[in-house]
């Protein structure tokens, strides 16, 4: 079966191909951040989503080029830059830096390119300058430059290619400047917004005076750059649709007169506790809030993957609590097989692959490739305790584990050892045993469990495992 992916642009699940097919390359541009403040778990869900579409992109035999820019300058982050009595790139330096780490937490590769909005002002100028000789976008008394809708429209462009738009939700001539707006508002909005006091030093020159890039222009210019007028793939969370993705396809398109982007993917609302995230509530968290609770990167990722990308998910305390339960299994069943295969190596189970990547491939169906998963460790576990799974077997499993992680991302579970005083509860455990002393064994496995391990006996020997 070939991956087929839901394309917002066609409204429909449809075979997934590549501007250049025969290469089997890829050019794929994700929305990065706003670097205003600590990204929250919201954030995170669109890039945990646009991380599994690269890796699946991989493991499918694509050649990916994965762009996401970092937004550092618009409304927001001038006004809290200008409150925190910091330069630009100071204030953005630190957000930017803290969301990359992170990024990194929860195991996500790095983009190709993480180009920033500062360092490509030239290039959006210069696709503002297009518009405005071909009379798309139109120099207003103040010296902003704005998109003009109608007159895109009376070219024969669509505007609403990824919404429904009717005729009365467009509003020619009413204009919109700042970067966030009302979703209904289908009007005329900035590519360049002129120098106002508020804006400090913060501005650059061009042909229509002083001033700073709309929001939208940046995205246009840096995906543009890097991945060239027409590319394949542009991913971020459906609050994006309209009105920033609908104005990047007119404002790219309109200066360009070629197709935009071929593939439009968009990732689900994410709620907190069962309603929409607010610090008011309590329900509000970043990264680093689930990681004082004493979470791992690795736990809140696989959160994030137990849904499907277009499904709204409920992300709660209790569903962080079940992840490290799943964890657990899969961490003890590839504990055992290690054990087992010792020092054979074998090719993937084909049967195990196969059906997970038959379930992947319509539209990124992860939850009949978590199917497919807990079968196998189940089966694993079962052949395992039955004597029935030999050396090579068990190296065929782990290698099959090894390609499904790899679009996964999960990876191994940190190593960690015990502590000497527990190391010397199990060594005293042993020799009670030995002695045939078994209430005093049985009073120090409960005092190790109280401690948090748990012993394991195995055909080596009893080994503690972190409860």
């Amino acid at each position: 079966m070939s991956l087929r992916l839901f394309n917002t642009l066609t409204r429909s699940i449809q075979p997934f191909t590549p501007l250049d097919p025969a290469a089997r390359s890829v050019g794929m541009y994700c929305c990065g951040p706003t670097v205003h403040d600590y990204a929250h778990i919201g954030n995170f869900r669109t890039f945990v989503f646009a991380d599994l579409v690269r890796r699946y992109l991989q493991f499918s035999g694509y050649n990916v080029h994965h762009v996401m820019n970092i937004t550092d300058v618009e409304d927001k982050i001038l006004r809290r830059a200008r409150e925190s009595n910091l330069a630009l790139r100071e204030f953005t330096g630190r957000y930017e830096a803290a969301f990359l780490q992170d990024f990194d937490t929860l195991l996500c590769r790095r983009p190709h390119a993480l180009p920033r909005a500062t360092d490509h002002i030239s290039e959006m100028i210069a696709i503002i300058g297009r518009l405005v000789e071909r009379s798309i976008a139109y120099r207003a008394a103040d010296g902003s430059v704005f998109f003009n809708i109608e007159r895109y429209r009376a070219c024969g462009c669509q505007y609403g290619r990824l919404v429904h738009l009717n005729s009365e939700a467009l509003r020619p001539g009413e204009r919109v400047a700042s970067d966030e707006y009302e979703k209904e508002s289908a009007a005329d909005f900035a590519l360049w917004k002129a120098r106002v006091p508020e804006d400090g030093d913060v501005f650059w020159e061009s042909p229509w005076g002083e001033g700073r890039p709309g929001w939208h222009i940046e995205c246009s210019a840096m995906s543009m750059k890097l991945l060239g007028e027409s590319f394949d793939l542009h991913l971020g969370g459906e609050d994006l649709v309209f009105p920033h993705h609908e104005d990047e396809i007119a404002q790219s398109e309109g200066a360009t007169g070629r197709p935009f982007v071929r593939h439009w993917m968009h990732g689900a609302h994410l709620l907190v506790e069962g309603k929409k995230m607010s610090k008011s509530l309590g329900n509000y968290f970043t990264l680093r809030d689930l990681l004082e609770k004493g979470y791992t990167g690795r736990e809140i990722r696989h959160l994030l993957l137990t849904a499907h990308y277009r499904e709204s998910f409920n992300f709660t305390l209790d569903g962080l609590a079940g992840s490290r339960a799943a964890l657990a299994r899969i961490d003890e069943c590839l504990a055992k097989l290690t054990e087992v295969a010792a020092e054979a190596d074998a090719p993937p189970d084909a049967k195990v692959v196969a059906p997970f990547k038959a379930a992947l491939d319509e539209d990124l169906n992860l939850s009949a490739g978590w199917a497919v998963i807990f079968d196998w460790v189940r089966e694993c576990n079962r052949a395992m305790a039955a004597g029935q799974l030999g050396a090579e077997c068990a190296a065929a499993a782990l290698s099959a584990w090894r390609q499904m992680d790899d679009v996964l991302g999960l990876g191994l579970k940190a190593a960690q050892s015990a502590p000497k005083e527990m190391l010397s509860l199990l060594d005293r455990r042993n020799l009670a045993r030995k002695a045939k002393d078994f209430a005093l064994a049985d009073a120090l496995r409960d005092e190790l469990r109280s401690g948090g391990w748990a012993i394991e006996d195995t055909a080596k020997g009893a080994r503690l495992k972190r409860l």
